[in-house]
């Protein structure tokens, strides 16, 4: 018997309409069913597939708060983004499924048509979260999220408040969620997308709709993952689910004098890119 992973259910295909912040503009996006865990992935989850290859030395981080020392069924937090892919296909190789992910120093690419552990797109999780609703939250902040509102001092056990229609837990409140995306390559280089919230956040932030980014190498308390899974998008092209590495490029040109504080993120062509000896 291998070591405990995540627990996926089916999320259906749906369409939803993203905004864009800072442009004001906003597109539909369909999506393909896909799977999502259950809960955010736990200390003990976490420390059980490290545990079980053979490169847990290098994948193994040291997040504040924990793991070690940490109940089993506390979100894991203090995770990098980095060290969530490369956990996610360490969890691929446990349950013997091809990796999602392509790993060359800080370049990562995604196979969409892999069947690995993944992060979500922002599109998936946010769709995944609403579970069918439309509002700030699928139901009472007090049901469905730990927030400041709890005065806890760190993440609670997971699925100790109530699910989404789908049946998720946690993914208001408790730990930040990385997702795929890139947050916003004109304007913050290669910061990555979270949601969802914390449980030391006021409950302006822990809504379906809020978005925060960091660095991918930034190591944060209050934040996690949770895994996707599922083949989606089509064999050789690099977008799926509300993702484009087109349009990530695209962002990330702008013409004439950058903005004060803009740090728009320098791509490796796709041909150097594939070049490149691979790490899964």
């Amino acid at each position: 018997m291998g070591p405990p992973l995540p627990d996926l259910v089916p999320v259906p295909a749906g369409r939803l309409d993203v905004a864009d912040a800072r442009t004001g503009e906003s597109r539909s996006v369909t999506l393909e069913p896909f799977r999502v865990a259950r809960t955010p992935v736990t200390a003990g989850q976490h420390r059980a597939v490290l545990d079980a290859v053979l490169d847990a030395d290098v994948l193994r981080p040291h997040p504040q708060g924990g793991p070690s020392g940490v109940d089993d069924d506390v979100p894991v937090h203090g995770l990098t983004w980095f060290e969530s892919v490369r956990w996610c296909n360490a969890a691929s190789r446990v349950a013997g499924l091809d990796p999602a992910y392509r790993v060359e120093g800080r370049d990562v690419r995604w196979d969409v048509r892999s069947a690995g552990y993944r992060l979500p797109t922002e599109a998936e999780w946010e769709h995944a979260c609403r579970g069918g609703t439309s509002g700030p939250r699928y139901g009472p902040v007090g049901d469905v999220a730990w927030t400041a509102d709890d005065g806890v001092d760190g993440p609670r056990p997971v699925a100790t408040r109530l699910p989404n229609a789908f049946g998720l837990h946690d993914t208001l409140g408790n730990v930040w969620e990385w997702c795929w995306d890139y947050a916003d390559t004109a304007r913050y280089g290669e910061y990555r997308s979270l949601r969802g919230g914390g449980w030391a956040d006021r409950t302006w932030s822990v809504r379906a709709g809020v978005r925060r980014g960091s660095a991918p190498d930034a190591r944060i308390e209050d934040v996690g993952l949770r895994v996707a899974q599922g083949a989606v998008g089509e064999s050789g092209v690099p977008a799926a689910q509300g993702w484009s590495d087109a349009e990530d490029r695209a962002r990330a040109r702008v013409p004439g004098l950058l903005p004060l504080g803009w740090t728009p993120l320098t791509f490796p062509s796709a041909e150097a890119a594939d070049a490149k000896g691979t790490e899964h």
